[in-house]
């Protein structure tokens, strides 16, 4: 969206936390809030032709509006071209997505190694007729991919691995070969890295995660250069009903102003953390693309401008890694990201990554790095043999 959907414009060179501050605001007026609040309708009155913008709350909502708004202001500050749609959820996001894109006989190529419903939408769409290719992210494997492919799908950094892959090379080609490009930046968030800036088509999130950041709303969105593919989005979306309620939506609006604070404690404490794990002898697989030595982290630095909050290791077993969650004091044992309260959980439990039993995601939270690197640590300590 351009700089005039906040109040009074934005500079142009507006740093990127002023641009979390003030994103979708509406323009001033005497007496009503900064942020209104969210606008609860099922209808709206509608006399004669209904070319108004605000028709049936299916369709649109207010409240959806200004966060759409301030969504596609830090996906592509400063362009006009791009729309953003929000979702109830990141997955009804991805499957608007996927589902308004891909006919029967069409191919899609999709990571080996990504979010574990992957597989399930996976066999949906090959119910439909449609071909699915997988390759892992890392080492760009999904280029051997490519040939006669519809829409490339691409998670990076992969969930729960970590894995990086060259989005701008991997677009090319795909381009090239007339192929869609779809990245999900979930973990990076709009604030780590821009997919369309790297040429990507959409750029697809779960804002459940670390976009809302407290752990209290589910919410997803799909950002994209306006035109038939996203109207296919957009019509997909009203057919499935798949649309946020307007509470969530505020919710997810009004945590957005603190988004690059958290995102900036996050990504530092948990570089903190991942350096503090790289001398346990206890701990193989440590991933974190802002480590040094990650093998991520050439390609990541050129199209990260931060790595995220989410750190992933592995124990020796499956009971080493549950006795180290049970002494965690700071970290919460659950599901998900992102959120300003630690998280952690051993991946294995749930089937459905391929990973090993001791496989760990750990999510930093908002507390002082101090505090969570000791607990973390003596929680390795205590959860020894």
């Amino acid at each position: 969206m351009s700089d005039s959907a906040t109040p009074g414009g934005l500079p142009g060179d507006a740093g990127e936390g002023t641009r979390a501050v003030r994103a979708g605001l509406p323009e001033p007026v005497k007496y009503e809030p900064t942020l209104p609040g969210p606008v609860f309708a099922a209808h709206y009155h509608l006399p004669g032709e209904p070319t108004g913008p605000y028709t049936y709350g299916r369709d649109e909502n207010p409240t959806w509006t200004r966060l759409e708004r301030a969504i596609g202001g830090l996906e592509a500050p400063g362009r006009d071209d791009v729309e953003t749609l929000a979702f109830a959820s990141g997955m009804a996001a991805i499957s608007a997505l996927l589902f308004s894109q891909l006919r029967a006989g069409d191919t899609v190529v999709l990571p080996s190694d990504g979010y574990q419903a992957l597989p399930l939408v996976s066999a949906q769409l090959e119910a439909y007729g449609i071909g699915v290719r997988t390759a892992p992210t890392g080492g760009d494997a999904q280029l051997d991919a490519l040939d006669g492919a519809r829409l490339l799908w691409i998670e990076s950094p992969s969930n729960p691995g970590l894995d990086v892959c060259d989005i701008r090379r991997l677009v090319e080609a795909a381009h090239a070969r007339g192929a869609l490009v779809a990245v999900d930046n979930t973990l990076a968030t709009p604030l780590g890295q821009r997919p369309l800036e790297l040429g990507a088509d959409f750029s697809v999130a779960s804002g459940t995660k670390q976009l809302t950041g407290h752990g209290d709303v589910l919410l997803g969105y799909v950002s994209g250069r306006a035109g038939e593919p996203m109207t296919a989005v957009r019509r997909w979306r009203k057919i499935v009903g798949a649309i946020p309620g307007p509470m969530e939506a505020w919710l997810a609006h009004r945590s957005i102003a603190t988004l690059q604070l958290r995102v900036d404690r996050q990504a530092a404490s948990a570089l903190a953390v991942a350096e503090a794990l790289r001398g346990r002898p206890e701990v193989t697989g440590l991933r974190y693309p802002g480590l040094r030595d990650d093998p991520a982290h050439e390609v990541a630095v050129r199209q990260m401008r931060r790595f995220g909050c989410v750190v992933s290791f592995t124990l020796p077993t499956r009971a080493r890694a549950e006795r180290f969650l049970e002494a965690l004091r700071l970290v919460d044992d659950a599901t998900s990201f992102g959120g300003v309260r630690s998280t952690a959980e051993r991946r294995g439990r749930w089937g459905g990554d391929a990973v090993p039993e001791g496989f760990v995601r750990l999510s930093v939270g908002a507390e002082d790095p101090e505090d969570l690197v000791a607990d973390v640590l003596r929680a390795l300590g205590e959860s020894a043999p």
